[in-house]
């Protein structure tokens, strides 16, 4: 199965190549921005990422209700919060 998990834009890392870092329930990672590129993402907002990707733009209250949820999977969340823990958008200065 396949989840999305919100997750806190905290650093715009390079606008250019739009990745950001987020934080997603205490570890942060770089993420491809690109799909919301037409969203005007800024610190503070909240995303909806799989695997390294932001997929959608979110409010603090759905990104909330959302890990409230995804953390009654269980099983399902460990898993998606090891493949977020495991990858990472590479990049460069």
């Amino acid at each position: 199965m396949c989840l999305g998990i919100p997750g806190q834009v905290v650093d715009i890392v390079d606008a250019e190549q739009s990745l950001a870092k987020v934080d997603v329930n205490g570890v942060r990672r770089n993420i491809s921005v690109r799909l919301l590129a037409d969203d005007n993402l800024r610190v503070g907002d909240w995303v909806l990422v799989h695997v390294g990707f932001a997929m959608a733009k979110i409010d603090e209250r759905e990104a909330e209700i959302t890990l409230d949820q995804v953390q009654r999977m269980g099983a399902d969340y460990v898993t998606e919060i090891e493949a977020f823990t495991s990858s990472e958008i590479g990049w460069e200065a």
